[in-house]
């Protein structure tokens, strides 16, 4: 009878341990899951404009041969106009979707050229008034086509930074990233942050928890960006090739998760 109980107990357990999965850690409170046709939805994206960072190449535009939903994807699209002019897009949730805390990720297939650095990542709301580097920045993941098989993780603050070479990172080897859907996300919480590449944990960044916004700005809302520039101080750091382009990084969807107590 013991032996019958013991056996019924562990069936019990693991069936449990089958069933847990993320949907009972967290709660799914936004998404994007780009099911309609036409541009990314205004009512969660705007667009930068211009030729905005970095030295980069490409100049961003809202049109839609740059950034356009259909068969499920948004797909943000580098194409070469003429000789010496680029176009890409770079999407973001500015003014209208807000993060603080919680899991945040995107399913995509990157784009890998001699040039080429699509990015997932996030800046304070508070840039305009504090600036940059003070409001903090979240990369979710970042690529460049000179090492093709790295995906990189990295966040910047007012301390750690890469102007002074202080900033806090690391990134992962995997074999052609870029010819396959992949899932890059972060989890942030109160005292750290934890970034995945699909199921693999490969950076984590703790909070100090001294209070000061210099080592962690990350106890306020933040914004997501999603583009994909070409060149630039570090996509153009070992040349270019324009003669690859047009590049496309469809991007499957964008979630938000959070815990249902909120830490």
């Amino acid at each position: 009878m013991l032996k019958i109980m013991y056996c019924i107990t562990i069936s019990i357990l693991l069936i449990c341990l089958s069933g847990c999965d993320k949907g009972e850690e967290w709660e799914l409170t936004w998404s994007d899951e780009f099911d309609y046709i036409g541009k990314p939805s205004q009512a969660s994206w705007g667009y930068e404009e211009g030729y905005v960072r970095n030295r980069e190449l490409q100049y961003y535009t809202d049109e839609l041969k740059n950034a356009k939903v259909e068969n499920g994807y948004c797909t943000i699209q580098a194409i070469l106009e003429s000789e010496d002019s680029i176009t890409s897009a770079s999407i973001n949730t500015f003014g209208k979707i807000d993060f603080l805390y919680g899991r945040i990720e995107v399913r995509a297939k990157i784009p890998s050229a001699l040039g080429s650095w699509p990015a997932i990542w996030m800046l304070g709301n508070n840039k305009s008034e504090i600036g940059w580097p003070a409001c903090g920045e979240i990369d979710i993941m970042e690529h460049v086509g000179f090492d093709p098989d790295m995906i990189h993780a990295n966040v910047h603050t007012k301390s750690y930074n890469h102007v002074l070479g202080t900033n806090k990172g690391n990134q992962i080897e995997i074999q052609d990233p870029w010819s396959d859907f992949h899932v890059y996300a972060v989890e942030w919480f109160v005292d750290h942050m934890d970034f995945f590449f699909d199921d693999t944990l490969y950076f984590s960044f703790r909070n100090d928890m001294a209070g000061d916004k210099d080592t962690w700005p990350f106890d306020r809302p933040h914004y997501l960006l999603i583009n994909l520039a070409y060149g630039g101080g570090w996509g153009g750091q070992q040349g270019v090739d324009t003669s690859l382009l047009p590049l496309k990084y469809e991007i499957d969807y964008v979630r938000y998760y959070k815990k249902p107590d909120n830490k």
